[in-house]
């Protein structure tokens, strides 16, 4: 996969490389990175993550030796991660960029963190401790769809953004409305400064045919299994992290976990771990058909 830009192209300093999971997204930042001598920097919430290398398809060893990567790996699994505390990490990165450093290919499937990239992160105060450990534990005996009947009656419009198997999100709508006496929707409206300008970019989204891509979820799964994702998920149930950090709802952890503690059998949670992921693909789609309809849109 390869795609050609103008010389003169505008987009020289920055290129967005967005797309669903098994799309290529990390293959397509290799040719590029390579072609301008740029640095690829991550925007995948998992894959910040050090404890996940195996179930997030970081890039392996070859590739970070062959071009300069960040932000992958580098935070531990029991600190929540958020789309704030990845812009503050990009901040530097792209007034480096802007200071005469080597271009940037900024590549994930995180939607969020090119939304808030381009048209700049809600001012949401910061919510006190005891307001935010309150939801999470809420988040954690109650579970999603419970938490969404709340916020359905206490923040309707809300509610209807937000599905009610996505607790963390709930439970941010939540404690930002106790917290703030506004709704999360109220926050959203007054985006902040954008870190890059979306006409200064080169806005790419792999948009493979879903049968396709649907077999490549599948084939994805069948290699993380050969290369060590049970082990993976092993050694993060060992460390006994709390049931609602973002890490421990990464796509695959739960159905692996399951067959680790012997609720599942091995199929069952290969099997459910697939459908999961075929399920993330398709959600990243719909999201950007609404989200990213500006990019340009490649057949990968």
């Amino acid at each position: 996969m390869s795609v050609e830009f103008p010389d003169n192209a505008p987009s020289a300093m920055f290129t967005l490389i967005a797309g669903p999971t098994a799309s290529g997204k990390s293959k397509l930042a290799m040719e590029i990175a390579q072609a301008r001598d740029a640095i690829i920097v991550n925007a995948d919430s998992m894959q910040v993550y050090r404890d996940l290398k195996v179930l997030t398809a970081r890039p392996d060893d070859a590739d970070c030796a062959a071009v300069p990567h960040h932000l992958y790996g580098f935070r531990d699994g029991a600190e929540p991660y958020s789309v704030a505390a990845w812009l503050e990490d990009m901040a530097p990165i792209v007034a480096a960029a802007r200071g005469g450093g080597a271009p940037l290919i900024i590549v994930g499937g995180t939607g969020l963190y090119f939304k808030a990239l381009v048209e700049g992160l809600s001012p949401v105060p910061e919510i006190p401790e005891e307001i935010r450990s309150h939801w999470r534990a809420e988040a954690m005996a109650r579970g999603g769809p419970a938490l969404h009947g709340i916020l359905r009656e206490r923040d309707p419009k809300m509610a209807e953004r937000l599905q009610p198997s996505d607790p963390q999100r709930i439970a941010r709508a939540l404690e930002v409305l106790d917290a703030t006496g506004r709704s999360l929707l109220d926050w959203q409206a007054d985006a902040g400064q954008p870190l890059i300008q979306a006409d200064e970019a080169e806005c790419i989204y792999l948009s493979p045919p879903r049968e396709r891509l649907y077999a490549r979820c599948d084939a994805r799964w069948d290699h993380m299994m050969a290369s060590g994702a049970l082990e993976e998920v092993e050694r993060l149930i060992e460390r006994r992290l709390d049931a609602s950090l973002p890490i421990m709802r990464a796509v695959g952890v739960r159905p692996l976990a399951a067959y680790l503690c012997g609720a599942l059998d091995l199929e069952t949670a290969r099997s459910d771990a697939q459908t999961e992921t075929r399920r993330y693909a398709k959600r990243q789609l719909t999201w950007a058909r609404k989200h990213m309809i500006s990019w340009k849109s490649i057949l990968a």
